[in-house]
């Protein structure tokens, strides 16, 4: 042979993936350009593409795998059959003396490094196709842990040869286009890391779904790798933004659920086996299996890693349970954004509304429905219809064939970030992973829809639910003086419409995630005590759980639902409003109904601003100032402006302002500003003294419509009288637009009227309005007659 058979890790690069594959030149390219960053790969060697070919023509092989190949090509042997046939082929040939000479001396030479007699190690395949820019291969080929001694380093090398022929990979290439024969494989051989003592995961620098690029996405398990990449436990997550990374004062981790992991992966005791799946223990269920000092380092680490290569990374890491170091054990291009070209912005939405049978991490955004089929093995891929829903325990990479049949895929176990739900992305397939118990609900032949277009959260209904798909062409949104923001509900909806080019959020609505998320009426957190029904405080026990205190749970979800708004924004503005639910809303959160009066009038009532000075719940409203406080200064989205809800007097502004201000929001200190929402008649009469005491107005339509023309905006009757173009109500509206850019302070528009009236979004341009906050599937329609009423001259 011209090359020898077997490379350091470190004498390898990018530049060598024909030679030792994606995987090895990426793990060499690590250790030799990135280790002087900190990131932390584990030492070994790797067998070299020349050194399979040279063992294909030792045995004579070549010839006989291309006939098998050729028969599953023209239909003569099963995908099955065909794969046997050639890795026995692998299985029964021997290494060349040269070679098995050269695989021993580098596991000496290993041994001798780590100061041990015979490592264990850890044996990948690296095919010289895979982890290219458009197609993973992730999982195609085998992986073989904690490995030791020679004899067992060979056959775990043998069987490596072997598995690039696995069923799966025979099939993936064909999906993919890749030639077989052409196709050669690198084994890579690595100290083991005693993630089964520790845990261990994986890691995007990009956000799986959206395809947002400014976080990172880690999943982590208990124990080592390969059941997290199967998708046979529920890892915790964790969503952490990048821009804060390099100050050590923030720690900007946006999302940190808490997954089931019921089981790990650890090092067999006794037997053939090298490694066995246990039941976790109570604490490691209950427990994080990162700290937040360790998730940022591995975010830290993505950054890195992104940054040299160009581009969104996969990777995979592993922490030592004896030494407590992090590792990298794997880093390859993300395949699925990474390879979107265009502008397009396709949007998926169901028809009509009802209620989900079962729910989990969605893959994807778009929605599919078809008949359940409960499929137990892969090997059932000769019965599976095209077109019907895959229902499975868990998938992995010999799934996919069967995957390619199905027009959506729902499972009981596996996160986001597990190798069905990457296949699934390639494929676009819409998946809803990590069940629970779909196997146990759905029935076989049951009409199911999926939908993942409703945020992270994927849902299955039963039944064949109507929807529908439009595609947005973000080049052709026509830019505006005015500024175009959104009106955004949710972490999820943020993340969705990143892409459309608004000027930041207009309208955050604080109580979607305490009504969605939290769940839990603030004061019941705080005065668990004086809670008497007892499923309200089963239900509050169980959402507070692993927190230290029943308050820090609401502060740390809220700070982080409002945070992971504002990421995708950064560092255009995004204006949160907060909390603004009547007496009667509150009541209807867990614990809710013995800390709420009982109102005639809730929509005049106890609400808003009003609600942050009372007895009855300004305790509540510390929270939500400790949450803010968090989100701004902690995580780091400084670019959070809060918005004071129906405040219906200068002197009740004032005092709110002063109870903010005790809790550590202060106007002007730290770049905090503060507006308020223009919706009772008072803040249009008053408004060069609110103007005083806030930096801008946010119109309101929907209440001050009501307000104004004495019309309850839910009541059926009226509903013809409701009307935000109404004279009386446009006169008001221009009244305080000019009042307020008189008075030097921003105003915008966050109602709905806008978004459903073009004529009225052309009506605030002549007036000169400076924002008008939108819909997001209403964006580009607004924008269109907003350019074109700008065009026709008036003021923006």
């Amino acid at each position: 042979m011209s090359a020898p058979p077997v490379l350091r890790l470190e004498e390898v690069g990018a530049a060598d993936v024909p030679c030792v594959g994606g995987k090895n030149a990426s793990l060499g390219e690590m250790i030799r350009a990135l280790s002087g960053a900190g990131v932390q790969v584990p030492p070994g060697f790797a067998t070299t593409a020349e050194a399979f070919r040279d063992f294909v023509d030792a045995n004579g092989i070549g010839r006989a795998i291309a006939e098998r190949l050729d028969a599953h090509k023209r239909g003569a042997a099963t995908l099955q059959e065909t794969g046997a046939a050639i890795r026995r082929l692998f299985l029964d040939a021997e290494f060349p003396a040269a070679t098995a000479e050269a695989i021993r001396a580098a596991y000496r030479a290993l041994a001798r490094a780590r100061g041990v007699a015979e490592p264990a190690v850890a044996v990948r395949s690296s095919a010289t196709a895979e982890d290219l820019p458009n197609a993973s291969f992730a999982g195609q080929q085998e992986t073989f842990l904690n490995v030791v001694g020679e004899r067992a380093l060979l056959e775990a090398c043998r069987h490596c040869y072997a598995s690039l022929f696995t069923d799966r990979a025979i099939s993936y290439r064909e999906m993919q286009g890749f030639d077989h024969l052409k196709v050669a494989l690198s084994i890579g051989v690595q100290a083991m890391v005693r993630a089964d003592l520790g845990g261990s995961g994986i890691m995007f620098s990009i956000d799986t779904e959206s395809g947002f690029p400014g976080v990172v996405v880690i999943s982590a398990a208990w124990g080592l790798g390969e059941p997290i990449v199967q998708g046979a436990v529920d890892p915790d997550r964790y969503l952490v933004f990048k821009t804060p990374l390099d100050d050590p004062a923030k720690v900007p981790i946006l999302e940190k659920a808490r997954g089931g992991k019921a089981r790990k992966m650890v090092y067999a005791s006794g037997g053939s086996a090298r490694t066995a799946m246990v039941e976790t223990t109570g604490r490691e269920r209950d427990g994080f299996v990162l700290s937040d000092a360790e998730a940022l380092q591995l975010a830290r680490w993505a950054v890195t890693i992104e940054r040299h290569y160009g581009r969104a990374m996969d990777m995979e890491w592993a922490k030592d349970g004896e030494t407590g170091q992090l590792f990298i054990v794997q880093a390859r291009p993300e395949t699925v954004h990474g390879s979107r070209q265009g502008a397009t912005l396709r949007s998926w939405k169901l028809q009509s509304k009802a209620r989900p049978i079962l729910t989990g991490a969605a893959v994807g955004e778009s929605i599919a429905s078809g008949k359940a089929r409960l499929v137990r093995s892969p090997e059932d891929i000769e019965g599976f219809p095209e077109g019907a829903v895959l229902v499975a325990e868990a998938t992995d990479p010999d799934w996919v064939p069967l995957m390619k049949k199905a027009a959506g895929i729902v499972t009981d176990h596996g996160g986001a970030t597990s190798h069905a739900a990457i296949v699934s992305r390639e494929l676009g397939l819409p998946a809803v992973v990590g069940t629970g118990e779909a196997t146990r609900r759905l029935r076989d032949g049951q009409v199911v829809t999926l939908s993942c277009a409703e945020g992270h959260e994927g849902r299955v209904y039963d039944g064949a639910l109507e929807f529908g798909a439009s595609d947005i062409d973000l080049a052709a949104i026509p830019k505006t003086r005015t500024a175009m923001i959104l009106n955004i509900a949710s972490p999820a909806a943020a993340f969705r419409w990143w892409r459309l080019p608004a000027q930041g959020v207009g309208l955050a609505r604080m109580e979607f995630i305490v009504s969605a998320v939290i769940k839990a009426h603030p004061m019941a957190l705080i005065h668990f005590d004086r809670v008497q029904d007892p499923e309200a405080r089963r239900q509050i026990e169980a959402l507070t759980r692993g927190f230290p205190d029943k308050a820090s749970y609401f502060v740390d979800t809220l700070a982080r639902g409002v945070a992971s708004i504002a990421a995708p924004f950064h560092p255009r503005p995004v204006i949160l409003r907060l909390s603004d639910f009547k007496s009667n809303e509150y009541a209807h959160l867990i614990g809710g109904a013995e800390f709420e009066p009982v109102e005639e009038n809730p929509m005049l009532g106890l609400r808003g601003a009003s609600r942050y000075y009372s007895d009855r719940y300004r305790e509540g409203f510390a929270l939500e100032c400790r949450a803010v406080k968090k989100a701004r200064e902690e995580i780091g989205l400084d670019n959070l402006i809060v918005m004071v809800p129906f405040c219906r007097t200068p002197q009740e502004a004032d005092r709110v302002l002063a109870v903010m201000a005790g809790h550590g929001l202060t106007r002007g200190e730290k770049g905090l500003q503060v507006y308020v929402m223009c919706e009772i008649p008072s803040n249009v009469i008053l408004a060069e003294e609110f103007a005083q005491r806030f930096d801008g107005f946010s119109i309101g339509s929907n209440d001050l419509t009501q307000l104004l023309l004495g019309v309850d905006r839910d009541s059926a009757e009226l509903r013809a009288l409701f009307d935000e173009r109404d004279p009386a109500v446009k006169r008001v509206i221009a009244d305080v637009i000019h009042r307020a850019r008189a008075a030097g302070r921003k105003i915008g528009i966050c109602g709905e009227a806008p978004s459903n009236h073009p004529d009225f979004a052309a009506f605030l341009v002549e007036q000169g309005i400076d924002s008008i906050s939108l819909n997001p599937d209403g964006f580009v329609a607004a924008a269109r007659s907003i350019a074109a009423a700008e065009a026709g001259g008036g003021p923006a």
